[in-house]
């Protein structure tokens, strides 16, 4: 299924390379608000007659895409990176299949690898129930729970959380690179 995605992130990749050159960041209200100029990018790209390309712009998909990733100051991810810096690479594959399944297969990869940072942990397997388990009446009672022994692992927990420093992996904030402008993406 990665190479599936990654086959959809280069799609997506070329159809809104150069998306960044036509953002305009609007600061008169006090939240800043970002707006895509859907003329300008269609008509610097010779695509102003496309029927599809337009009606995904107009779309709400699109709109959140905007949303999201409009603002230039935010977590990068690959498809940043693709849209910013793979622009040649992705127009020289065109033409020549194996070079673009091994790029695919290499933003698998990555998209494997980003899913999966550490590896070397596995999953254990649940075992099939043996021939004849469903014959074996086995049921345990519930145990009584303590309640004061709950709390008191509760006070622990808290404690200890409010002291150790945040488990969650902290996504670093950058610039998001522009790449090159949208009038290089002249398509037929």
């Amino acid at each position: 299924d990665k190479e599936v995605r990654a086959i959809f992130l280069r799609l997506f990749a070329q159809l809104f390379q150069g998306y960044r050159s036509c953002l305009q960041l609007i600061r008169i209200h006090a939240e800043p608000v970002i707006h895509f100029h859907k003329a300008a990018f269609l008509g610097q790209r010779g695509l102003i007659e496309n029927d599809f390309l337009t009606k995904v712009l107009n779309g709400m998909a699109f709109a959140g895409f905007v949303s999201e990733r409009g603002p230039p100051f935010r977590t990068c991810d690959l498809f940043d990176e693709l849209v910013a810096f793979e622009v040649e690479r992705i127009k020289a594959e065109e033409g020549n299949p194996p070079k673009m399944i091994k790029h695919v297969r290499e933003l698998a990869e990555q998209l494997f690898k980003n899913e999966n940072p550490n590896p070397h942990i596995a999953f254990q397997k649940v075992p099939r129930p043996t021939e004849g388990s469903h014959l074996r009446v086995h049921i345990l009672p519930f145990p009584r729970i303590n309640e004061g022994r709950v709390q008191e692992l509760l006070q622990e927990g808290l404690a200890r959380s409010q002291g150790a420093p945040s488990a969650t992996r902290g996504d670093k904030k950058c610039v998001v690179p522009a790449g090159p402008p949208v009038g290089m993406f002249i398509c037929s």
